[in-house]
């Protein structure tokens, strides 16, 4: 039996030329020394190759119509064996390659590894960085429920607000004017088979070049890049001190991205998929959408900007922040690459890591959203000692409109408006009436849904809060 294997073997090696192809790649030297910090590029593909596995098993089931998506993700979650473990894999799995990405980009721009001759790997990876976000963003929308849909249409509006070509740019993003069917055709095809086929072709490109110039060596100070004798130095390193990548260099790679794998396992089957929430209703005027984690520092970062440069910061932020990491390997393409000689490079990193982390925390609060979940203020934490049937009306309705989502009065409420604590000192029974029932800013107008009545005895409850 092991003969006439090895008979199939030599024939398919034979025909195909596996041996001559595929061996020298994976065995190809590579610089001594390799480090744990490596990984990050393998675990990130490992994780992209889970994606793929367990999207495919997923569309097996997955019904993207407007109509049945919603059930057919019910269905998966709740009936379907696996079907569960199987969403929460893929869910876990996305979390997984965006930070990994991430952390493999910091890496290879801490020691340098985009400088002469890794500029085009560099560009490729930002690419695929470029990729992987948007297919995380995308991946929102096909549950179908009002979270995804709202912060798709968050996303939709932020994109339409951009000067000039906004609204064909979010017309583009929803298949047209409104959500709808259309747009879950579209984002299924973006999803499922535009992202991944540029994301397979330029992983393809970004494993050639790795080969082609080689795995960057661990960075020296004192040890410069010069463009004339770098590549005759690399070549002449491989050859005194090199190791073949697989098995030496490899191993690393191979156990990283195995723990991965199994912790991303174990958080499927321990927490399963995120719940679905109710289905979209286009309806709902009141809604806070709450998108996933990778996707919080971008909508924080729109809400906390000042809404007089909203616009322009939506076309300038990403477009210059997209010409900044292309124009890394150009701007510094030689010299020094050691960590320790280029405290600049480091500074930004931490900067850049301080600042995604700090919008994440901020973004989670959610302090521009309403708070759907405060209690009713208590008659006790009002301000007024005696307060007569008008102002414990004001107080009820204060709550039943929705206004203590918004306003905070007394640590009750939310934070997307002013603190309403002592309103009573700041604004007069008029200017109340004037601002309640034309509204500002992001205040809706509340004139055509307050009886005169009910606005007065708002208006009572406010201003006896001083």
């Amino acid at each position: 039996m092991k003969n006439f294997l090895k008979k199939i073997w030599k024939w398919i090696d034979d025909r195909s030329g596996i041996s001559e192809s595929i061996l020298p790649v994976i065995t190809h030297p590579v610089p001594p020394r390799a480090k744990w910090s490596y990984v990050f590029g393998s675990a990130t593909l490992f994780c992209f190759l889970l994606q793929v596995i367990t999207g495919v098993a997923l569309s097996l089931l997955y019904q993207p119509s407007s109509k049945e998506a919603y059930q057919s993700l019910q269905f998966i979650t709740n009936q379907a064996k696996f079907g569960n473990v199987l969403r929460g894999i893929h869910y876990f799995g996305a979390s997984a390659m965006i930070i990994l990405v991430g952390l493999h980009m910091m890496r290879t721009y801490i020691t340098a590894s985009y400088k002469y001759p890794r500029e085009m790997n560099w560009i490729s990876g930002v690419f695929l960085l470029i990729f992987t976000i948007f297919m995380g963003f995308t991946g929102q929308l096909l549950r179908w429920d009002s979270n995804g849909v709202w912060s798709s249409v968050v996303a939709a509006q932020q994109l339409g607000r951009v000067p000039f070509v906004g609204e064909y740019l979010a017309r583009l993003l929803l298949g047209g004017n409104t959500i709808g069917g259309q747009t879950l055709s579209r984002f299924y095809s973006y999803h499922v088979f535009i992202v991944p086929a540029f994301i397979f072709l330029f992983v393809a490109f970004h494993l050639y070049l790795v080969i082609r110039n080689g795995i960057s060596e661990p960075p020296k100070a004192g040890r410069m890049v010069d463009p004339k004798t770098y590549r005759s130095w690399y070549q002449n390193l491989l050859k005194r001190k090199g190791v073949p990548f697989w098995p030496d260099a490899a191993w690393r790679d191979i156990i990283v991205s195995a723990f991965i794998i199994i912790a991303i396992i174990a958080l499927a089957v321990l927490f399963g998929a995120p719940a679905l929430t109710t289905p979209p209703d286009p309806s709902m005027v009141q809604t806070s959408p709450n998108p996933d984690w990778y996707m919080i520092p971008f909508f924080a970062l729109f809400a906390l900007m000042p809404h007089k440069i909203e616009s322009i910061a939506m076309l300038l932020g990403p477009l210059l922040t997209i010409i900044l990491l292309f124009s890394i390997p150009f701007i510094s393409h030689k010299g020094e690459r050691s960590p320790l000689k280029r405290p600049w490079a480091m500074f930004g990193v931490i900067c850049v890591f301080v600042f995604v982390i700090s919008l994440l925390v901020i973004g989670l609060q959610a302090s521009w959203s309403p708070n759907f979940n405060t209690k009713p203020l208590p008659l006790t934490d009002i301000k007024s000692s005696n307060p007569d049937s008008t102002i414990v009306k004001g107080v009820h309705l204060f709550y039943a409109k929705g206004c203590q989502y918004c306003h905070t009065i007394n640590h009750y409420g939310g934070k997307a408006g002013p603190n309403l604590t002592t309103v009573g000192n700041r604004l007069s029974i008029e200017e109340l009436k004037v601002r309640i029932v034309n509204g500002g800013k992001n205040m809706p107008s509340f004139g055509g849904i307050l009886s005169k009545e009910d606005l007065n005895n708002i208006v009572s409850f406010l201003h006896s809060q001083n």
